[in-house]
């Protein structure tokens, strides 16, 4: 655990159900025409619709692009940037799961630095201008993007997932209403719910952890442990959602300031060669990095499974080990694939290996784990993952 810290959130945050009302008024003050980064899934349940609603009686005018994929690039990001210089708009809305708000946060800071978002990799200096006012309304609950200094994006010219972290690419405002994610369909709300577990986890076992972030990844798991089946089996569970909600944004700010592990590490490579989406990679790594973690995590794994297993006694090792069934539990009844079942070509996966452990220790996430691993040793749990039995 860190001695000294820093701590950073969004300016504001608007939670609870109905807050989406009031992004006409935030995006108002922030401009007069805005572009809504967005998917055509929302469009399809009405919710870019009603965003372009909300704006139209706060007096301002729209620009929508809806190419967003699961996994953002960096052509999106281009073709937002267009967009936004085009249409000649000054703040920027994003509407969706992480992949719309990982869009817009590139195209804001972009927008009004310049170069590509790829430039932007590892850099620490401050920013020559003040990112583009940008505006977020998640409707999943899982990646925590409206409440963190990261984005994920893919640079499609190598195939890799880039992490990048700035202060520059916190939102301005986020607004959280949990009704959004009512519609999520079952295997969604599964991968978006098991993502945001995974940021909590590593949030709290990771070598940058400090008190502050503790607390809000503690009380992540704990809602998370207790509502995500509930969401899954129910997605008119409004009281579920609420906590899911609560949760992924606990999470984001507990990771954004204590750093993901080695969980993400891996994920981000496999997003990248086979373009599963984020949540669904996350949850394919969990139970077999936990493994290979435990005995350097186990105090703090320990302090995870006491809490969620309250008045149980068991030794340390015993309580890490139930934790551990448990979570397997949990991809089982989420219906969580291994990566053979997914559909990846299990010559075309040990084809790729080298270059996924190799991006995997690249990235800078797995020296944050508190079991720093070895390229082979990436390489050899990627192989035990391809055909995983929960």
């Amino acid at each position: 655990m860190q001695t000294q810290a820093e701590f950073h959130m969004p300016q504001t945050v608007f939670y609870g159900p109905g807050s989406f009302t009031l992004i006409g008024e935030q995006v108002s003050f922030h401009g007069n025409k805005a572009l809504i980064i967005s998917d055509h899934i929302m469009e399809k349940m009405g919710l870019v619709s009603q965003c372009q609603d909300y704006l139209a009686k706060a007096n301002c005018d729209v620009a929508v692009y809806l190419n967003v994929d699961s996994e953002p690039t960096d052509i999106h990001v281009a073709e937002s940037l267009d967009m936004f210089s085009y249409q000649k708009c000054n703040v920027i809305v994003a509407l969706g799961g992480g992949s719309c708000l990982d869009t817009a946060k590139a195209v804001a800071v972009v927008a009004s630095n310049g170069g590509y978002i790829n430039d932007y990799v590892g850099r620490k200096a401050p920013l020559k201008n003040t990112p583009i006012p940008l505006i977020v309304a998640p409707t999943t609950a899982g990646t925590g993007s409206e409440v963190t200094c990261v984005t994920i994006i893919t640079n499609t010219k190598n195939d890799v997932k880039l992490m990048i972290k700035h202060l520059g690419f916190m939102p301005s405002v986020a607004i959280v209403d949990p009704n959004l994610t009512c519609s999520l369909p079952p295997h969604v709300t599964a991968a978006t719910g098991l993502d945001a577990l995974c940021h909590a986890i590593e949030a709290y076992i990771s070598k940058l952890a400090h008190p502050l972030t503790d607390i809000m990844a503690l009380r992540a798991i704990k809602l998370i442990n207790e509502n995500l089946l509930r969401a899954y089996k129910n997605g008119n569970d409004l009281e579920a959602r609420e906590k899911m909600s609560l949760a992924a944004m606990q999470a984001g700010i507990a990771f954004s300031n204590a750093s993901v592990c080695l969980i993400h590490g891996m994920s981000r490579p496999i997003g990248a060669m086979f373009h599963v989406p984020h949540g669904v990679s996350n949850a394919m790594l969990l139970p077999v990095v936990l493994e290979f973690s435990k005995e350097s995590a186990k105090a703090r794994l320990t302090e995870i499974a006491r809490m969620l297993k309250f008045g149980f006694m068991g030794s340390d090792h015993e309580m890490i080990d139930l934790f551990i069934q448990d979570i397997k539990q949990l991809c089982r009844n989420l219906k969580i694939p291994n990566m053979q079942t997914w559909g990846i070509e299990p010559k075309r996966f040990a084809e790729v290996i080298p270059k996924m452990a190799a991006d995997a220790l690249a990235s800078g996430s797995p020296n944050h784990n508190p079991r720093v691993p070895t390229v082979e040793e990436i390489s050899e749990l990627y192989r035990i993952s391809f055909n995983y039995r929960y």
